[in-house]
């Protein structure tokens, strides 16, 4: 899979059989786990499991053409020595051959470490591999996949039915790349009954179904709905595990999550073969959109995954009732890809009481379209079919590949992220000399590839990111493979402190000051309630004094928030390289004792959103409002291009944009910022990130993210401060839900006046609120190359603001109907010349080195939870 692009999915698995226990070891079906290259005849891995050695070559059918080896790194993150530190090179066309029951299904996983082999470079090993005559990889690399994905192994799993009594497992090196190989470090090959021996319906055409039963199958994703992470060890006898939903959903519409552990007992299988389709945990859990009907109708349950494209794919949904047990009390329809793939979905209607586990495959074909490889789950209650409640409800969930008319299931390598490769790059500029053979030497051990501090990092990141759900970013966060550890915490071995800092780049320590927890808890009052003056995703925010008298905001991290160490990294990483009179200032950051603790200059008038609406203060007047809107793009047009390298805020909005005791604007808040795209690209391919109201509609369909994705985020900002009501409001009628879509709807009808803040009504010249309208409305254009670049909007509102003081100033516009500063003439022209030396601040008010080292291994890739 992509990521950004192609994201590998992967699995663990435990060996297991898969018949009673009565029934004879003679008559049961044969399982092999091989551990390629090992020489001893047997070895156990870290679950106990038994893996046979291949070097008596019984099932290999052309040994002359393969060497075995051994890794010259073992990566800290590896579940276990076995089968990864052993691998078999093939340097020519080489098959093994599994004895098998003809016409029965087997799983086949293969697992890939690529490390350094001998004098081998990891890089240049291309293959492909065919198994039963279909092509399962294609010009693979282990190395770019495992360093795209931020992982230090790969496992990918097929499911077939050999056609013969032999299964033939073939690795080709590719003819494509000088000095190319093959190799492998485990296979497994274990029967398992057939669980897709009913057709799916095709989406789209309800008269039509795709026979699955015939189909070679890659499982791509395996999810527990509304629970968290299952075990190999607590699967129903296939030995599979099961991921935690949350980080696929997207945006802040997560629903409610519920458990029916008291009823567990009472969960009745209704045929035996359901007892192997999904065990009881992934029933005795689920997710649903909540108690409230009205908001319920308003919103989709959606979740987000990106796949390869030019494929047919199954989607199995995983359905339990545990609340209720009548029919028509909770009627949805389901959707994949914006089309209705099931109307008037009841589970007890399906069921046929409560408890019940039932389950239902829909196929659907993703085109083979530049950005447009992703499948969308989403819910909605039916109003159609007049249910009890409103609602959607589901347990699990899971995707498979099914290969093509040509026999294959290959898809391409991922492309790895410009952001990590110039991370990357940057790390190996700074490694001191003496260390870097050895850093080198270790690359190919790394999840990605730039050493064992890196791999280390990786690690600490994964497991944060594991409990539950960039990604993570990254997301996407690979759903199977890296670390199989749940452990929530990363400590120095030495001073058992917390070891954020280790993974802050050497610049980033040096620029930001390091408070001890000591200082802190004296700044607070050992965080004394009182001094609260916010609480976000994070954690709470204090009012704080140091240095005997400095006031400062001090946000601490909340230990249960799920936004946790990629935030507070990134927030580092930026604004310790970034200064601009209208970007936040941060002073420094606390990491001892499990804390992660960020301390900036104090805003006395906190964030804009607090002086809009529902406060106590008197409302801002419109002036100010403009003076805010102009000096928060000022800082956006900064960070997209006043720095080293393009950066994507990813989360403007107005509690983002705060405002100092001399009313300055200063954008905040840079825990899901992002480098933007490199010279020859336009977009930076990543999971859907931010808050809902403000989300770029083209990021979101297309998981592309630019700068202009920033710019319709303010254009709802500028709607926001204009029309002073929040960007979604649940409680007005549908159509004027959304602020972006109603604010749109009103300026094309010429109402725009009727939804203003009576509060500024008065004060608005008619000149300037017309390109104010007007700005904000490109702003908010469906497709981003239809949108202004973030200097021409604060140009636009400079203009304004030139047009609220003097309504006789004028411009010539563009054909966008914006003012351009090669278009502005006479006096304004002037005028915007000064304001742009101010606005785009440049290396007079950023760092000497404001480049951006935005660490990947922190980068919320696979992650797709919103905010």
């Amino acid at each position: 899979m992509k990521t950004k692009t192609h994201i590998l999915f992967s699995l663990i698995f435990l060996s297991s059989s898969f018949f009673d226990l009565s029934t004879a070891v003679s008559a049961a079906p044969k399982s092999y786990l091989l551990n390629c290259g090992a020489s001893d005849a047997e070895s156990n891995d870290a679950d106990g499991r038994k893996w046979s050695g291949d070097l008596d070559l019984k099932f290999l059918l052309s040994p002359e053409n393969s060497v075995l080896q051994r890794a010259g790194f073992q990566d800290p993150s590896l579940p276990s020595a076995v089968p990864y530190m052993t691998g078999r090179i093939f340097t020519k066309e080489s098959t093994y051959a599994f004895p098998v029951k003809a016409g029965k299904r087997h799983w086949l996983r293969l697992h890939f470490y690529p490390a350094s082999y001998g004098n081998l470079n990891s890089t240049d090993a291309y293959f492909s591999v065919v198994a039963d005559g279909v092509t399962l990889l294609r010009n693979f690399s282990a190395a770019i996949t495992a360093q795209a994905l931020t992982l230090a192994y790969i496992i990918r799993e097929f499911s077939l039915i050999p056609t013969s009594s032999n299964l033939n497992v073939t690795f080709t090196p590719s003819d494509e790349h000088n000095a190319s190989y093959a190799f492998v470090n485990g296979i497994e090959v274990i029967p398992v009954p057939d669980i897709f021996d009913t057709p799916a319906t095709l989406v789209g055409f309800s008269d039509q179904e795709v026979d699955v039963g015939s189909s070679t199958i890659q499982t791509m994703y395996r999810l527990n709905v509304g629970g968290q992470f299952i075990p190999a060890t607590n699967d129903s006898g296939l030995s599979r595990m099961w991921y935690d939903d949350s980080p696929y959903l997207y945006g802040a519409a997560f629903g409610i999550t519920y458990s029916g552990a008291s009823e567990k007992a009472k969960i009745q299988y209704p045929e035996k073969k359901m007892e192997y389709v999904a065990p009881f945990d992934v029933y005795d859990t689920a997710r649903s959109m909540g108690p409230d009907s009205k908001i319920n109708m308003n919103y989709n349950l959606t979740w987000a995954f990106q796949v390869d494209g030019n494929f047919m794919y199954v989607v199995r949904f995983h359905f339990c009732e545990l609340q209720l047990a009548k029919v028509n009390q909770r009627v949805f329809d389901i959707y994949l890809n914006n089309q209705t793939a099931q109307d008037g979905a009841d589970v007890i209607a399906w069921s046929g009481s409560k408890g019940v586990p039932v389950y239902k495959d829909y196929a659907l074909y993703v085109a083979d379209e530049p950005g447009d490889e992703q499948l969308w789950v989403a819910l909605h209650p039916s109003a159609e079919e007049k249910p009890e409640f409103y609602d959607a409800v589901l347990n699990g969930l899971e995707i498979f590949k099914l290969n093509d008319t040509n026999g294959s299931l290959a898809g391409p390598n991922p492309v790895p992220s410009p952001m990590l490769l110039a991370a990357e790059s940057l790390i190996a500029g700074t490694v001191n000399a003496k260390w870097r053979p050895g850093v080198i030497s270790r690359a190919a051990g790394g999840a990605a590839g730039v050493g064992l501090v890196f791999a280390i990092c990786i690690v600490v990141y994964q497991q944060k990111k594991r409990i539950p759900g960039e990604a993570g970013n990254s997301g996407w966060l690979p759903l199977y493979g890296g670390s199989t550890s749940h452990t929530t915490t990363s400590k120095s071995t030495i001073s058992g402190k917390s070891c954020t800092s280790s993974h802050l780049s050497s610049l980033a320590v040096s620029l930001s000051r390091h408070f001890s927890f000591y200082e802190i808890k004296q700044g607070t009052k050992n965080f004394d309630e009182s001094l609260v003056i916010g609480v976000g995703g994070f954690g709470k925010v204090y009012k704080g004094v140091i240095d005997g008298g400095t006031k400062v905001a001090i946000k601490r991290a909340n230990p249960s928030s799920e936004q946790g160490i990629h935030e507070f990294q990134t927030e580092i990483e930026m604004l310790s390289k970034l200064r601009h009179r209208h970007l936040v200032s941060l002073i420094g950051y606390c990491e001892e004792n499990d804390e992660m603790i960020l301390v900036y200059d104090y805003m006395a008038h906190g964030t804009l959103r607090e002086h809009l609406y529902k406060s106590k203060e008197a409302p801002l007047s419109w002036k100010q409002r403009l003076d805010i809107c102009i000096g928060a793009a000022r800082g956006l047009h900064y960070l997209h291009t006043g720095a080293k390298y393009t950066i994507i805020h990813r989360d403007v909005k107005t509690t983002n944009i705060l405002v100092d005791d001399k009313w300055v604007a200063k954008v905040s808040d840079f825990g899901l910022s992002k480098t933007g795209p490199s010279i020859d690209q336009t977009h930076v391919s990543t999971v859907v990130k931010g808050s809902f109201g403000y989300l770029d509609p083209e990021y979101f369909r297309r998981q592309q993210l630019t700068d202009k994705s920033d710019v319709y985020s303010f254009g709802v900002v500028l709607f926001e401060v204009l029309c002073a009501r929040p960007a979604l409001n649940p409680s007005l009628p549908k159509e004027q839900v959304s602020l972006a879509d109603w604010a749109l709807h009103c300026q094309r009808k010429g109402i725009l006046s009727d939804i203003i803040d009576p509060h500024i009504k008065d004060q608005i010249n008619e000149q300037c609120l017309k390109k104010f309208a007007e700005t904000a409305e490109k702003c908010l254009s469906d497709h981003g190359v239809d949108r202004p670049a973030m200097g021409d909007v604060l140009w636009n509102l400079e203009f304004a603001l030139q047009l609220q003081e003097n309504p006789d100033a004028d411009g010539k516009m563009d054909e966008n109907g914006l003012i351009n500063r090669s278009n502005t003439v006479g006096n304004d022209a002037n005028s915007f010349s000064s304001n742009t030396n101010m606005s785009t601040g440049g290396a007079s008010e950023a760092s000497d080195d404001s480049d951006l080292n935005t660490n990947v291994v922190f980068s919320q890739l696979i992650n797709p939870k919103g905010r």
